[in-house]
């Protein structure tokens, strides 16, 4: 199994192009290439000649001897009743495909739609939207030769002590939404994080996966919480039982990436220990590799 890391923090202290060399320094197998900025115009993919840039980013992984295996786009994909903002963000979900596709990425998680009246991530209206929103991404996948993920999300109301259900923060609503689309284009990013707080409606992780299979799950974003808030910190600092994900990615025959999305945990450490904290990340992901035999 290979293991990869989101360039967020890294790239937010040494520039994109950096962030993947260390990340093939530290020994890492492929990193999943966040485009969170995207829609600032001054960054360089937003522009009109963004291939470029790409091209340069796509060298200097093979320069290093890293692949990209995922990219994250920009989010929220979409904002209910925020009909300026979704008319700004598609054409940002598309360039992201885009880039997923130049930079040699496999899988470009998009998160699916955000309704924040909504009490529960399963009404009608709600799945109606994100069908519309997935489908209408499905040609440019196609083009570029990418498969779209979903991810697993979670809602947090103002007042709350807990967050609340989200679009596809259920095995079963999980396995709805990947069975209504095109199954050799759209794919399950299972967020362990995410599934593991309370009173989202999962169980637990294991669950999540077993329901979702082989089949369907083709991507994680690995990190740690306290099964209350969505710290996305390092495995083993936290309360999610890692024998317990870690049993059931075997038990499915789990067959794509370790990918750590536990950028925070990097947060915590001055700038110049960020690389050092990024290769105890590293550690983890080969301890778990090694005694679960993926």
């Amino acid at each position: 199994m290979r293991i990869s890391a989101s360039t967020d923090r890294l790239a937010q202290i040494h520039g994109e192009e950096n962030a993947i060399r260390y990340l093939a320094e530290i020994g890492y197998d492929c990193y999943d290439f966040s485009m969170f900025g995207i829609g600032d115009k001054s960054h360089p993919l937003h522009g009109k000649d963004y291939e470029s840039y790409v091209k340069k980013l796509r060298r200097t992984a093979e320069e290093s001897g890293i692949v990209c295996n995922q990219t994250h786009a920009p989010f929220p994909s979409y904002l209910s009743d925020k009909e300026e903002y979704n008319r700004r963000i598609f054409p940002l979900l598309v360039r992201a495909i885009e880039v997923t596709g130049r930079l040699g990425g496999e899988v470009v998680i998009i998160h699916p739609a955000i309704y924040s009246g909504h009490r529960t991530g399963n009404d009608s209206l709600c799945r109606e939207t994100n069908m519309t929103l997935y489908r209408s991404l499905l040609p440019h996948a196609k083009r570029c030769k990418v498969k779209i993920a979903l991810e697993n999300m979670f809602n947090w109301y103002q007042g709350d002590a807990t967050a609340s259900p989200a679009t596809c923060s259920t095995a079963e609503e999980f396995v709805r939404y990947l069975d209504a689309l095109d199954p050799d284009y759209f794919v399950a990013c299972l967020d362990i994080g995410h599934s593991s707080m309370k009173n989202t409606g999962s169980h637990s992780a294991a669950e999540m996966i077993r329901a979702l299979g082989g089949k369907r799950l083709k991507s994680l974003h690995v990190h740690d919480n306290d099964r209350i808030s969505d710290l996305h910190t390092l495995p083993f600092t936290q309360k999610i039982d890692w024998d317990e994900v870690m049993t059931a990615l075997k038990e499915i025959h789990y067959d794509g990436d370790f990918t750590f999305e536990a950028d925070s945990f990097l947060t915590k450490f001055p700038d110049e220990l960020a690389i050092h904290a990024s290769r105890l990340m590293l550690e983890v992901g080969r301890y778990f590799v090694r005694k679960y035999q993926l």
